[in-house]
């Protein structure tokens, strides 16, 4: 069992930035990979970011690309997601997700992911 908790939601004006944190219980996080999705009033829960056991691998969806990072810190069980030049659109709860892999592959889907925190709010004004 994974417990996830995420931190570093909040309001902050259109163009700037947060970075979000997610930290993972137990001794293994290096086996898991790891996602960040959002999902915002009245629609479906997206994937934003994922990222492989290893860090080598990484996916951002298209709207988010070149504005947003995701990282990860195995030594502090921490996935991160660092968020640049926000928008109105990126409004919505985010997610971070777990999922055991003896693969180094990431996961796009809700349905890759075994593990899911409670999410943080981000709410960009414009």
């Amino acid at each position: 069992q994974v417990q996830l908790v995420e931190s570093g939601g909040g309001l902050v004006q259109a163009g700037g930035s947060l970075r979000l944190s997610c930290v993972a219980s137990g001794r293994t996080f290096s086996q898991y990979r790891m996602g960040w999705f959002r999902q915002a009033p009245g629609r479906e829960r997206e994937v934003v970011a994922a990222i492989s056991r290893s860090g080598a691998t990484t996916y951002y969806t298209d709207s988010v690309k070149g504005r947003f990072t995701i990282s990860r810190d195995n030594a502090k069980n921490t996935v991160y997601l660092q968020m640049n030049s926000l928008k109105s659109e990126d409004t919505a709860v985010y997610y971070c997700a777990a999922d055991p892999q003896y693969s180094d592959s990431v996961g796009i889907r809700e349905y890759s992911y075994r593990y899911w925190g409670q999410g943080t709010q981000v709410t960009v004004s414009s």
